[in-house]
């Protein structure tokens, strides 16, 4: 509630959600025009098919294309949806009343958290976490419990890899009581690249059976993982249907970020709740690029787990990019860890930072410092890795930067260059 000095304040509900790294990162981006790997877009064109099947769209005869279409999906995509994860899931998945179309995977976010957690609820969030997820919980009026991802296992090969960050059993277990309303996991995880294994999967399964609790999955990434790991859907474990909401994203699935369009899938008793929250705030998506990501899945339909499939292709290239994203950074001093999973790497930059004089920049956490002095001399922008993490454990991670790899060959190339010329200038 504002204030009585100021009675059009910011509502209580967004009054710790004022600052946002990604409002704050493009603003330093076009003011200082670096090279930026730490954005999580691609920049290379989508596939054919997909463009395509957009411009036909808007040049089509059909003018109910240019109108409204249905508010919880239009029906093109929702039953092509249902196609697509229907055998993944082992369930026949109703189009009508089991997936809802957002716009962006941000809003099957929002509509999931706000549609399920109530003043006092406790939400359990797992770190590093996608940063929209503790203001919605916020929002919400919910209480936000975070657990990190922990270093478990000794890097053996040299290289970390995100396989040795897990989470401490005991530590989840205490985080579970009356209260607990929702998980929120990501798998592949975003920043670190962590593929959860199912027997980890089970773990937390089993607890949101003991506490009767929701799942919330963001598995955005699912396409997006590196061999020999596998992408296992929480929702399939025993009686995890009942009781798991899984968001989606066309914009990672076919590399349209920019078209912010995903979606929801889950029982129709929890989807009720998401469909309240949609209906009340954008009611309807864009009717042209629904149409068009539904072209671009039954395109990809009949050829899935084949080679040509563009879910099979794209993680093959993006293995080659994050293995030369490695070898750089490891190159320059960092220490980098090998997702297993997404597109980003977290990368130790705490012995390249010993000789820097970060003084100028005047922000509370190191990595905040670190990434703006790089933008602003060397030309090279990264995240701060504590964007990912809650106050608490904002220590566990300073000492990381984010880059991204989903990037033209050409422009990793500068980016090997750009670091390489400004360490060897540091001699």
């Amino acid at each position: 509630m504002a204030s009585g000095n100021d009675k059009f304040a910011l509502p209580a509900a967004y009054a710790q959600s004022q600052t946002n790294v990604w409002v704050e990162y493009v603003q330093l981006a076009m003011k200082y025009k670096p090279l930026n790997i730490g954005q999580g877009f691609p920049d290379f064109a989508a596939p054919k098919y997909v463009s395509d099947a957009l411009c036909d769209v808007a040049r089509s005869d059909n003018p109910l294309f240019q109108q409204y279409t249905r508010g919880f999906g239009h029906m093109r995509l929702v039953n092509a949806l249902s196609k697509l994860y229907s055998p993944l899931i082992g369930r026949e998945i109703d189009p009508q009343n089991e997936i809802l179309v957002t716009s962006g995977a941000y809003e099957a976010l929002f509509s999931t958290i706000m549609g399920h957690v109530d003043q006092g609820d406790e939400v359990i969030i797992i770190e590093p976490f996608f940063d929209c997820y503790e203001p919605m919980v916020l929002a919400a009026r919910g209480i936000p419990r975070f657990i990190p991802l922990r270093k478990m296992t000794p890097t053996t090969s040299g290289i970390a890899s995100s396989a040795e960050w897990a989470l401490d059993t005991k530590e989840l277990e205490g985080l579970f009581n009356s209260k607990t309303k929702a998980i929120i996991m990501n798998t592949p995880n975003n920043p670190l690249g962590k593929v959860f294994r199912k027997d980890e999967l089970e773990i937390v399964a089993n607890l949101c059976k003991k506490w009767n609790v929701l799942c919330i999955s963001d598995e955005v990434y699912e396409w997006m993982v590196y061999k020999p790991n596998k992408h296992v859907r929480i929702a399939t474990l025993p009686d995890m249907w009942e009781r798991t909401i899984t968001i989606g994203s066309a914009g990672k699935t076919f590399s349209v970020t920019g078209w912010k369009t995903g979606w929801a899938y889950g029982p129709a008793k929890l989807m009720h709740n998401l469909q309240m929250v949609h209906q009340n705030c954008v009611y309807v998506c864009t009717t042209p690029i629904q149409e068009a990501v539904a072209r671009g899945f039954e395109y990809e339909l009949p050829r899935l787990g084949q080679d040509d499939c563009y879910f099979v292709s794209l993680p093959r290239e993006l293995e080659t990019k994050r293995d030369y994203m490695v070898k750089f950074l490891s190159e320059t001093g960092m220490k980098p860890i090998i997702p297993e999973g997404g597109y980003f790497i977290m990368a130790d930059y705490s012995q390249l930072a010993k000789n820097l004089d970060l003084s100028t920049e005047k922000d509370k956490y190191k990595d905040y410092r670190f990434t703006k002095w790089m933008t602003k001399n060397v030309g090279l922008q990264g995240i701060p890795s504590t964007a990912f993490y809650s106050e608490p454990n904002k220590s566990l991670s300073e000492d990381f930067v984010r880059y991204c790899f989903i990037k033209e060959d050409g422009n990793l190339q500068k980016a090997a260059d750009i670091l390489l010329k400004w360490k060897a200038s540091q001699k």
